[in-house]
């Protein structure tokens, strides 16, 4: 049975690492990454929340064809709302696919200070629509906003016993235990 995995968390949590290694590991998986898919659209950069809410629904259709087909599909995408969440696990569920959330999740202060630290060296450098997210977060509120965002994601968590929580170790600079830890919760081998 084909498997939408969809790795939920704040930003800079390292929902887009952990899906491009996934990918690159289990060959056949579709890393469906709605932030590369926004660069896809004229004036992403401009309007990075507009391109989100044109490509969502291309996705949604995207994801449905691949799983349909029999592909595993990886989502790196924080959806704060249980009704988003629940657009997607439609889209799985509607092709006879399984759904399968795990939430990565740290402290507040860890999530606030990997968001700012993200884009400062290192393979983050490659993600082009940081500078956007950066601008955003500080245009709605900076800090509490990405409090926020901590506090509904916990409200997705625990709205969603189904889910997985898997602490991210990225923070602590030790992406393999934290890709390891995904790969336990949700069965998968290396």
């Amino acid at each position: 049975m084909a498997r939408l995995l969809h790795l939920n968390g704040p930003p800079g949590i390292g929902k887009s690492t952990l899906a491009r290694r996934y990918a690159a590991e289990h060959p056949g998986v579709l890393n469906c990454d709605i932030d590369v898919l926004r660069t896809l659209i004229g004036g992403w950069s401009d309007d990075f929340a507009a391109a989100g809410g044109l490509i969502r629904p291309a996705a949604l259709a995207f994801i449905s064809a691949y799983l349909a087909e029999g592909h595993d599909v990886v989502l790196p995408q924080m959806l704060a709302r249980v009704g988003e969440l629940e657009r997607f696990e439609a889209a799985a569920t509607g092709v006879g696919a399984e759904f399968v959330t795990v939430m990565l999740t740290d402290e507040e202060a860890s999530v606030v200070a990997r968001f700012h630290a993200r884009g400062a060296g290192g393979a983050d450098e490659v993600d082009p629509w940081h500078e956007q997210v950066r601008r955003i977060v500080a245009e709605e509120g900076g800090d509490g906003v990405l409090t926020h965002y901590h506090r509904r994601l916990g409200e997705v968590l625990a709205a969603r016993p189904d889910a997985l929580e898997v602490a991210s170790l990225d923070g602590d600079g030790d992406v393999d235990a934290t890709y390891r830890a995904v790969l336990t919760a949700v069965g998968a081998e290396a």
